[in-house]
């Protein structure tokens, strides 16, 4: 087997450079709850925008929320702006199957109806089970459908990838 190594902080960068072209003054922020808000939350710094970007879960329209249910913790949708004719920025770490961008997208339209929204991921791995493409990613990788990538935060703030195995 062989293995992958990325580094998420050159990773960044490169989202960062990227998004910018898609922001308008028009355009706000909003991160998928967990590894997408931290992002959103760096971006929101990072391009001097005012205010805090948004959060989204997709625990509530999760097709397996059955099987999941409902997980402790933060991940609370917070959305600090009218969602109605908003022109969205949706900001996620990876991008696999598309199921958690549709359940966050029905989470969204809960709030009331964009005008528009966008998608940037940090990486693309492919695997698609639904129509959902990255307006920007800014890498493309190829994984066994049996590996997990998840994104992770040090307190300092650094991002890093782990990659397991899932059983």
């Amino acid at each position: 087997m062989s293995t992958l190594t990325l580094d998420a902080e050159a990773l960044y960068a490169e989202l960062l450079r990227g998004v910018r072209p898609l922001m308008t003054p028009e355009t706000v922020l909003v991160g998928v709850w967990s590894g997408g808000a931290w992002l959103a939350e760096r971006l929101q710094a990072d391009l001097g925008l005012a205010g805090t970007p948004g959060v989204i879960s997709s625990t509530l329209h999760r097709d397996d929320f059955g099987a999941r249910g409902l997980a402790s913790g933060t991940d609370a949708t917070h959305l600090p702006f009218a969602i109605e004719g908003a022109h969205i920025l949706l900001v996620d770490d990876v991008l696999f199957t598309g199921r958690t961008i549709r359940a966050v997208l029905n989470e969204l339209y809960d709030y009331g109806r964009p005008a528009s929204v966008q998608l940037a991921v940090l990486v693309d791995r492919g695997g698609r089970e639904l129509p959902i493409a990255a307006a920007l990613a800014a890498a493309r990788v190829v994984l066994p459908a049996a590996q997990r990538l998840s994104l992770s935060r040090a307190e300092g703030g650094a991002l890093t990838f782990n990659l397991n195995e899932e059983h």
